[in-house]
């Protein structure tokens, strides 16, 4: 009988302190990831009142240099990279021509011809092919993501915590903007941002100086609670602020526009992949939206189950848990545009058991950003 081949998962270089903090270890987009430190909830709720830090080196990162950088960059993403000023940073997505989502990604300006894309972890490959084949030679790009180590401090206490090793003024770094710096002596590049509503940053460096750079923010956050936060809090933090998330809310089949995400579609900025694809759709009107539900039965709605309205499958569940701060089962789901209208009875289909839901406002739970 023919073995089955083993398949060899990456590891960040952070991997060494994951297991020395004592993290369960799981594969998460062909990498060994730390899923948990000492719980679930208790680190959800760190994040929430003190402060987090993540490893989120697993994300990629790719360069756009050149002249002609910038009608590369707005060739192949929906949002206006035009408007963006040296070090500011702006969500986006990559769509293919029928409209349908390549990835979700950040995009920083660094330079007035240099431009830098972190993008999901799973995706970063078929990400880099995508960016080369459509950049069709006007600029050069660099897939970096080996070169470095990404950590995001997270949650009320995450600007001190910072602060104490870090060079640059960071009341100065609005919501969304990015600067270049030195933290316990390692160069930096801090950008105000985050993927669980609370104030934080999220650093780049090079990854042999990662592990230092861990260690560093964990002995600044100590006065301040300070924990290492695994993706099972990241996943229960994420979804509270209905922020998507690649594979199970946002596919190669959903539309920014279906997905809620029409306000990253800049149609009127000219020509991008998708484009026509998207203008066509939002004349005729999304067919289904993806919603927030909160649960009224006892039961957790899980990626997948079945969403009924009026004895009829309306939709499906793309993310579900139990909010750790709200105490109460969330989730989110593409449901048939006339049955989308928040307030409206739902059921989840939970293993063949329905269970009586409403379709809710988002976020979940209010947003700490410092938007000013």
């Amino acid at each position: 009988m023919a073995q089955q081949a083993t398949v060899t998962l990456k590891r960040t270089p952070l991997y060494e302190a994951h297991r020395a903090a004592g993290a369960k270890l799981i594969e998460f987009g062909g990498w060994e990831m730390p899923v948990q430190y000492t719980g679930i909830l208790e680190e959800h709720k760190a994040v929430r009142s003190a402060v987090g830090l993540f490893d989120i080196s697993h994300m990629g990162e790719i360069e756009i240099k050149g002249p002609r950088a910038l009608e590369v960059v707005q060739r192949l993403t929906t949002n206006d990279a035009a408007k963006l000023a040296v070090n500011q940073v702006q969500y986006a997505a990559l769509c293919y021509p029928h409209g349908g989502i390549v990835d979700d990604l950040t995009v920083y300006r660094l330079g007035p011809e240099h431009f830098f894309f972190c993008v999901n972890a799973a995706n970063i490959e078929k990400d880099s092919q995508w960016i080369l084949q459509h950049a069709q030679g006007q600029a050069e790009i660099s897939n970096i993501s080996a070169q470095v180590a990404q950590l995001a401090v997270q949650g009320p206490h995450a600007q001190a915590t910072l602060q104490a090793i870090c060079d640059i003024q960071l009341d100065a770094l609005p919501y969304y903007w990015a600067a270049h710096g030195y933290v316990q002596g390692v160069e930096a590049l801090i950008s105000r941002t985050g993927y669980t509503g609370e104030d934080g940053f999220e650093l780049y460096c090079p990854a042999s100086q990662g592990p230092e750079l861990w260690t560093a923010l964990l002995q600044a956050g100590q006065p301040h609670g300070i924990k290492p936060i695994g993706l099972g809090a990241r996943d229960t933090l994420r979804l509270e602020m209905a922020y998507a998330l690649y594979g199970n809310d946002i596919t190669a089949e959903t539309t920014p526009l279906q997905a809620g995400l029409g306000w990253i579609v800049k149609l009127q900025k000219g020509e991008f992949i998708g484009r026509e694809a998207l203008l066509q759709e939002r004349a005729t009107g999304v067919q289904r939206k993806l919603m927030g539900f909160e649960l009224i039965d006892r039961g957790v709605a899980r990626s997948h189950y079945g969403i009924l309205a009026e004895g009829q499958r309306v939709g499906e569940v793309t993310s579900g848990t139990m909010s750790p701060s709200l105490n109460k089962a969330i989730g989110l789901g593409y449901i048939r545009a006339e049955y989308a209208k928040v307030g409206t009875e739902i059921s989840i289909d939970i293993r063949g058991k329905l269970a009586q839901a409403r379709v809710t406002r988002t976020p979940f739970y209010p947003s700490h950003v410092r938007k000013a």
